[in-house]
């Protein structure tokens, strides 16, 4: 029932290779965002300060996810339109090539954090008890970054040759390991020790090693012809460079992104105190959640888009694209409605003993944040659209636009200037979800009415030969 053949998404209905594809992944994603919402109920029991701690961390490891996310556009998009165009042998190579590139870069991320890691929160928060946190955080959250990064890259691989399911039941497992560990190691559950912070952050790093070695099991054995293969093993610089090409745009795109949301947090930090920041984490993890059904679109989307365009069928390109925005719009209006409603007992329920300065402030920031979800969902289709088609430039142009020109200035002239403090920040977030989204779909239509796709499915079948 959630198999799609390669046939399937060339030539058959492109609603259903769409959701049999994003199903898995949206299972996957729901299973990650409550992963990160059961950390931080767990890390609520803590106090505001550890929430804090975590909260102003996650953009930072989001930047150095940026590295990751390279790897797997690039090697879901080159695998992606090989498989469409047939070239099975030359889609295996593209995933070997992935993989050991996470390798190298994994480590060297690794070490960064290990070298530079106190820096780089001293220079971002201002808040003495909050600082030796999210730096105890940082560090032993980055220890087994290597097998994240390789897992994936798999991951890209799988989803691009079009098996979601494999993904699913790695990153699935991998959050079982994370969710099940929380409480033993972060507040010292039977014969294990209290760990608090150091315990949550270990916790996700075993998480992420079970995910790889799951997802590496898969790929030795093979799961529908995706396999481990003689043939792909090399080291073959124009494979690197090629999933370079496509990946690297996305990859600046997240850090340029993340690297605002870094800014952010030390103007929340500066204008909102430690309340603030847990309330702007609180935000962020819970709005997780709603985000995961477009984050399964539009990885499924990817697939989709760059298989036919593999297979010389950019009319079926562009029909995915506006169908799977319209889905992820309505889809995300609807997923946001009980946050509207009932966002004091979501706060409440996962940060009990939150002050009340942080209960009211995370309230207005659920609420303001559900008025942008459509936009959100849109855009993660469309960006998914630009990128099956090898323009990963053009989503890295309008996340920079989005975040650089409309977020960051709205969030420091309100905060800063007009006296509108952390709440500029929140309705910051909004309207730039919708600007972005405005100028994306408009974009979109005036591209791919000038032969866009045309000119992608060219490139595709070159490469392919």
């Amino acid at each position: 029932m959630l198999d799609v053949s390669r046939e399937e998404i060339t030539e058959g209905s492109i609603v259903r290779s769409l959701l049999v594809l994003a199903v898995p992944l949206v299972v996957q994603n729901l299973v990650l965002a409550a992963q990160q919402v059961v950390d931080t109920f767990w890390v609520g029991r803590l106090g505001e300060n550890a929430v804090a701690a975590v909260g102003a961390v996650f953009p930072v490891t989001a930047v150095l996810f940026s590295v990751t996310t390279m790897l797997f556009t690039g090697t879901q998009v080159l695998v992606s339109q090989r498989v469409g165009a047939d070239d099975l042998a030359g889609a295996r190579r593209a995933v070997f090539h992935g993989v050991t590139f996470a390798v190298a870069t994994g480590i060297l991320i690794t070490t960064v954090v290990v070298v530079g890691g106190d820096a780089i929160i001293s220079v971002l928060l201002s808040d003495g008890d909050v600082i030796p946190l999210a730096s105890t955080y940082l560090l032993w959250y980055f220890l087994l970054f290597p097998f994240a990064s390789m897992s994936d890259t798999l991951e890209g691989g799988f989803i691009g040759w079009g098996d979601s399911q494999g993904s699913m039941y790695a990153n699935v497992s991998a959050v079982v390991v994370n969710v099940v560990l929380d409480p033993f190691l972060i507040l010292g559950w039977g014969p294990f020790p209290r760990l608090e912070i150091q315990g949550a952050a270990l916790a996700s790093g075993a998480g992420y090693t079970t995910g790889f070695l799951l997802m590496a099991a898969m790929y030795l054995r093979g799961r529908d012809d995706l396999r481990f293969t003689r043939e792909a093993v090399g080291f073959d610089p124009s494979e690197y460079r090629e999933i370079v090409d496509i990946g690297l745009p996305r990859g600046t795109q997240r850090a340029a992104q993340q690297t605002v949301r870094v800014v952010i947090i030390g103007l929340v930090s500066a204008v909102g105190g430690a309340a603030g920041l847990a309330a702007y984490n609180i935000g962020a993890q819970i709005s997780t959640v709603a985000f995961v059904p477009a984050g399964g679109l539009s990885n499924a989307a990817q697939s989709v888009v760059g298989q036919n365009l593999g297979a010389d069928r950019p009319d079926r390109a562009r029909q995915t694209t506006w169908v799977g925005a319209a889905i992820a719009a309505v889809g995300l209006t609807a997923v946001g409605a009980f946050q509207w409603v009932a966002p004091e007992f979501i706060v409440t329920t996962f940060v009990p003993d939150m002050s009340e300065a942080g209960v009211a402030l995370a309230v207005d920031y659920l609420q303001i944040l559900v008025l942008g979800y459509w936009a959100i969902g849109a855009m993660y289709v469309f960006e998914a659209g630009f990128n099956g088609a090898r323009r990963t430039k053009v989503t890295m142009l309008a996340g920079l636009f989005k975040y650089w020109v409309v977020r960051l200035p709205i969030a420091a002239v309100g905060a800063l200037w007009l006296d509108y403090g952390v709440h500029a920040v929140f309705w910051a977030v909004t309207l730039s979800n919708v600007v972005g989204v405005v100028g994306a779909g408009l974009y979109y239509y005036y591209t791919t009415n000038n032969g866009m796709l045309q000119r992608a499915a060219e490139q595709a079948g070159a490469s392919a030969d």
